[in-house]
């Protein structure tokens, strides 16, 4: 019975809907059903967005300094004897685009070497080392493009985040 039913089953439901009317039991085919007409989805029946926000982030990356910016530093200073240098006090904040290399240095503040050939000693907080940051740092771009004292954090590539608490320009001393 199973291995009719399997046969005759499809040709079944390919056989079309037919209902009974009329006196004489004439086969008349079903009614076709009204469907709704397709239409196209505008945008006014989409509920609209309340907010929508683009954020981007842009890191800056100091890098040690190179072999170039090494090789200008020391002849600057070769072949006399390695300058004696005095802190100044200079602004609360320098620009991010003018620091060409940072290096720490054995006080515990990290070395910046500027594009203008200066050189900022940047002291960091209380908990921080200078010797995290040997490979660099990372450093979030502001809107003003300035590092400043008290608001910036640098990212070191080894893990460490700290905040500047003081820059000051080094010079050489007059002796």
């Amino acid at each position: 019975m199973n291995l009719l039913l399997t046969f005759f089953a499809p040709i079944a439901l390919l056989v079309p809907t037919m209902t009974v009317g009329g006196a004489a039991g004439d086969a008349v085919p079903a009614a076709p059903q009204a469907r709704e007409p397709i239409r196209a989805v505008s945008p006014a029946d989409e509920p609209a967005a309340g907010q929508v926000r683009i954020e981007q982030r842009v890191i800056v990356r100091i890098s040690p300094p190179g072999p170039r910016i090494r090789q200008s530093i020391a002849a600057e200073t070769a072949p006399a004897a390695v300058p004696r240098l005095s802190e100044r006090k200079m602004g609360k904040c320098v620009p991010v685009s003018g620091i060409a290399a940072v290096q720490p240095d054995s006080s515990g503040r990290l070395l910046l070497f500027m594009r203008d050939r200066r050189l900022v000693s940047a002291t960091l907080e209380k908990a921080c080392s200078a010797r995290d940051f040997y490979a660099g740092f990372y450093l979030e771009r502001t809107r003003d493009g300035m590092l400043c004292v008290d608001r910036d954090r640098l990212h070191s590539r080894a893990g460490a985040n700290c905040e500047v608490s003081r820059l000051r320009q080094l010079v050489a001393k007059d002796d």
